[in-house]
């Protein structure tokens, strides 16, 4: 999400944290966006649920997220208790609140009963307090009669500058905020309860946007809240523990059938997760910390082995969990989105809009110098495109020495940094992998 609503490091409460809080939650998880990509991510192993962003409305205009569904359905591939939210800037007007959640409703994925989220971090006018609590109010009611649990995404300064929050909460029920507030911009792995931001009504805490050192958002639920829509747990022959939504959805009917496809049937195509568990390579190197838990298409097969795209390296199938079969993988990423430039866009701020980043839309666009974007340009805010990361030759280095450490192919390094000689590379020469 947005990092607006924090305006900065949460502020020592000034209490023992204890409230009335379940003894049985404290479960961790995700929430994501485009910038995310096309397959659930966890932040850790243990993670128990994600809230994946629909779309949004902002500046008079809706936008959908390419990555909902395929989100949606990974996630429940992994395991994940799968949630929704979506962008909210309807100011003071209820009717426009209440249009914003009914535009989305026929376009969610996640099981009756699970959380539908107002992510509610610009765009208010303190001077009206009153009525922008009302429009929220109005839009979490839409939430509520579909038969969905309606939560409101904010910060704690954000909503008592510019909102009423205590009636969100006397509106709805007493775990209905899902407040972000950090102790540190450092990578954490779990709350820090001594910076529990005291407010009343709050079931979510957003407690890290480093989540295990990553770019990413790291939630605590406290009181249950992420069980909505499901019940419980079921152990199938084949495939992973997964959880067991209240109603179906055409993505959590993917979801399960991606779980439940045997690993023998990996073929080109498909996308895997690496298992946090995973240690080596085929090859015997070691896998990087930052390639665990993330997802990857499949490029080739060869006996008990995939070759992962991106990164160009060999793993056993044993290592990997299916996220998405192979037309769930082309259905995901052949999805492409546009927005027309307006007057004062940026590139900066339409990546925002969309969960990316504005180097990112430079890529797909064709863009190089990212400060020159023009009213009424057609930009390419979806799709697939190559992200490659940078080795810097080292002295001492060989390619096969670097292939190693990689967890690469000399022959995939040379192919995508156009190395005609694997003998011939120098200090200071940046190799894309």
């Amino acid at each position: 999400m947005n990092r607006k609503v924090v305006t900065g490091l949460a502020v020592m409460a000034g209490f023992l944290f204890c409230g009335s809080v379940s003894a049985n939650t404290h479960e961790q998880g995700t929430d994501l966006a485009k910038y995310q990509g096309y397959s659930a991510q966890k932040g850790q192993a243990s993670d128990k649920f994600a809230i994946s962003q629909v779309g949004g409305y902002t500046n008079g205009y809706y936008y959908d997220q390419a990555t909902y569904k395929s989100q949606v359905s990974s996630g429940i591939a992994q395991g994940l208790r799968m949630h929704t939210y979506i962008w909210f800037e309807a100011g003071t007007s209820t009717a426009m609140g209440r249009n914003v959640v009914a535009h989305f409703l026929p376009k969610i994925q996640t099981p009756k009963g699970s959380i539908i989220a107002l992510d509610v971090e610009g765009g208010l006018n303190s001077n009206y307090k009153q009525a922008n609590t009302n429009a929220i109010i109005a839009g979490m009611q839409v939430i509520k009669d579909a038969g969905y649990t309606p939560v409101l995404y904010t910060g704690k300064p954000y909503s008592q500058a510019n909102l009423y929050p205590q009636q969100i909460v006397s509106k709805f029920g007493k775990d209905r905020l899902w407040i972000a507030s950090y102790a540190t911009m450092s990578a954490a792995y779990s709350p820090n309860f001594a910076y529990f931001p005291s407010m009343d009504g709050i079931g979510m805490w957003q407690f890290t946007s480093a989540y295990a050192g990553k770019s990413l958002d790291g939630n605590v639920d406290l009181t249950g809240i992420t069980k909505a829509g499901y019940k419980g747990y079921t152990n199938p022959k084949v495939g992973g523990k997964v959880a067991v939504p209240k109603t179906q959805t055409p993505a959590v009917k993917q979801g399960q059938q991606a779980n439940k496809t045997p690993k023998s049937d990996i073929k080109a195509g498909y996308t895997v997760k690496v298992n946090y568990s995973a240690k080596k390579w085929a090859n015997g190197a070691n896998i990087p910390t930052w390639v665990k838990g993330k997802s990857y298409k499949v490029q080739q097969v060869s006996g008990n082995k995939v070759l992962l795209g991106g990164i160009m390296s060999w793993i056993s199938k044993s290592d990997v969990e299916i996220t998405l079969t192979k037309v769930q993988t082309a259905k995901a990423t052949s999805s492409t989105q546009y927005y027309t430039v307006r007057s004062g866009d940026s590139l900066s701020s339409i990546a925002a809009k969309y969960g990316t980043t504005y180097s990112r839309l430079a890529s797909l666009n064709g863009i190089s110098n990212p400060n020159y974007i023009y009213v009424g340009e057609r930009l390419k805010v979806t799709g697939s495109a190559s992200v490659s990361r940078v080795y810097v030759v080292k002295s001492g280095d060989s390619l096969s020495a670097i292939a190693n450490k990689l967890g690469a192919t000399v022959s995939a390094l040379q192919s995508k940094n156009n190395i005609k000689n694997a003998n011939l590379i120098y200090t200071g020469q940046k190799l894309s992998y």
